[in-house]
């Protein structure tokens, strides 16, 4: 499908108009960001990475009932995927306490969180994402408390199904962040991406705190080895 008008460019894609108004082209870009844009580089190879394992795991969720807005691939950092009017909510899912958690509760690195902690912030970069109550997401309109209650039930069932995949990939699945739309039909439906650049992943057989990060962590912290912690988790995840 031939990309037409260039409609929107974030930190991570460049997405385009297609001659079906109801899918978008979305290209994947190895440039990389953290701390709200503050830290700017690129990682080898990125584009690529996080297009195919997104779309792997679109695969894989929708085999098991979950909407997502994922069409096809046409080339490797090429996803075509249904226009959605988005709900400007990241919605962050913690299973172990990790990053910001730690620093805003003083809750200790790897403690197990049970149930896992859902989480939402205001998706607006002027702000700085910040965290919103459900109070705050009703006053500003961001959504109703019907579509929060879909969300959240949703999110818990993405990682139930993303925790046991990962699992079986020999991947601990620390915590993710999501976003949702709402398509031509009304339904709320899985956007965004799911690749090392939104889910926090630690190598489940390596207990070196620095050998098992497997995700943009390794970028933020200056870790190191980012492209080949990004192609490890691919080659996992395709082969599970």
């Amino acid at each position: 499908m031939t990309a037409l008008q260039k409609l929107y460019e974030g930190k991570a894609k460049i997405l385009y108009a297609t001659a079906d108004p109801t899918v978008l082209l979305a290209c994947y870009k190895d440039d990389a960001t953290a701390f709200n844009a503050q830290k700017r580089g690129t990682i080898a190879g990125k584009g690529r990475i996080n297009c195919t394992m997104a779309a792997h795991l679109f695969r894989k969720l929708e085999a098991a009932g979950v909407p997502t807005h994922f069409v096809n691939c046409p080339g490797p950092d090429e996803m075509l995927v249904r226009a959605l009017t988005i709900v400007p909510l990241e919605v962050i899912v913690r299973n172990i306490a990790a990053g910001s958690l730690c620093k805003q509760t003083g809750l200790a690195l790897g403690t197990e969180l049970n149930p896992p902690l859902v989480e939402f912030c205001y998706k607006n970069d002027d702000f700085g994402d910040p965290l919103v109550t459900e109070g705050r997401i009703y006053a500003m309109k961001l959504a109703t408390p019907e579509q929060v209650r879909e969300i959240e039930t949703l999110t818990r069932r993405i990682n139930d199904l993303l925790r046991e995949f990962f699992q079986q990939c020999g991947i601990t699945l620390v915590d993710f962040k999501i976003e949702f739309g709402i398509d031509a039909g009304g339904r709320i439906v899985l956007g965004d991406e799911i690749s090392p650049d939104t889910c926090r992943l630690w190598d489940a057989q390596e207990s070196d705190p620095v050998a098992r990060v497997l995700d943009k962590d390794r970028f933020r912290q200056d870790l190191g080895n980012v492209e080949g912690a990004y192609q490890r988790v691919l080659d996992k995840v395709l082969a599970n």
